[in-house]
């Protein structure tokens, strides 16, 4: 039997040599063997499915949220889901707030400010954002749709500078054309198409898995169909869908932003990069599912 390097595979297997390794050392690879440091892997090696769905038929967590958000209980999954997911997604696009003050804006509708300036526009979007995950759990199992899209988007800027703006579209595509992480997306008069085609794609699968979201949420964000809030637009949907089609969801941290921005840059050629770090902000998120015993 000839052997190949974690290298090879993870070219072959369009992957992270990371998730090549994890692999290995999960005895998810029958006959590989590690030499020193070194994997060897059976040629013939057959790359092992990811399961990311939940055991059972039904969301338990979608339940609980539904639950929490109606009893406005405080100190469950969905009071941690509000706050761990607004705080780091608006601090993944600058919002300068801290993890305290969005907490606290969330417990009680109000900030305390002392001896420093708050942007009011991170005030504005904080407090919409908790809007928009009501509106994810209340509506995750609709079909995506551009109205749906836009509306999760006029629901996160309305009240901000920007929708003061003539330019500034709130709730509708980009007038003007716009970049990111510098490379150039699509102009303002073909956003509507490509939209059309990226959710007609979509949603003519009929069992998505995690890779179809994060597919899914890469064309979004290539596209970058708004002025601005794309990224979080984009994470509130990838974790709309994760509940929808009983996948953990996930929420990118702060430390793992740049693998995320790196992930998102590579995903044409290497799509394992952006696969690992969604995995790992998976694993984090279980450890709340544990915590607050919410089977998955």
């Amino acid at each position: 039997m000839k052997y190949i390097s974690v290298a090879e595979m993870a070219k072959r297997w369009n992957m992270s040599e990371r998730g090549v390794r994890n692999y290995c050392a999960k005895g998810k690879i029958p006959n590989a063997f590690i030499t020193g440091k070194t994997w060897n892997i059976p040629e013939n090696a057959v790359k092992p499915d990811r399961t990311n769905k939940k055991k059972i038929s039904d969301s338990i967590l979608l339940q609980r949220l539904k639950a929490e958000k109606s009893s406005k209980l405080s100190g469950g999954i969905y009071h941690k889901l509000q706050i761990e997911l607004t705080y780091n997604s608006n601090h993944i696009e600058g919002s300068k707030l801290t993890h305290d003050q969005t907490r606290y804006i969330f417990e009680t509708n109000t900030i305390g400010i002392a001896n420093e300036t708050i942007n009011v526009d991170d005030i504005v979007e904080t407090s919409n954002h908790f809007k928009c995950i009501d509106t994810i759990i209340d509506s995750a199992n609709r079909t995506l749709t551009e109205n749906y899209i836009k509306k999760l988007h006029m629901m996160l800027k309305t009240g901000t500078s920007d929708s003061r703006k003539d330019w500034f579209a709130v709730g509708d595509y980009k007038k003007l054309p716009n970049e990111v992480g510098g490379k150039n997306t699509v102009e303002p008069e073909n956003v509507s198409k490509e939209i059309k085609k990226l959710l007609s794609d979509y949603n003519s699968k009929v069992n998505k898995n995690l890779e179809d979201i994060i597919d899914f949420h890469y064309r979004f964000e290539r596209i970058h169909p708004f002025q601005d809030g794309n990224g979080r637009v984009g994470r509130l949907i990838m974790f709309k869908e994760c509940l929808k089609y009983n996948i953990v969801p996930f929420i990118i941290d702060d430390n793992l932003k740049l693998f995320y921005y790196r992930g998102l840059g590579e995903w044409e050629n290497v799509k394992g990069y952006l696969m690992d770090t969604c995995l790992t902000a998976q694993d984090n998120f279980k450890k709340y599912l544990d915590y607050f015993k919410i089977e998955y």
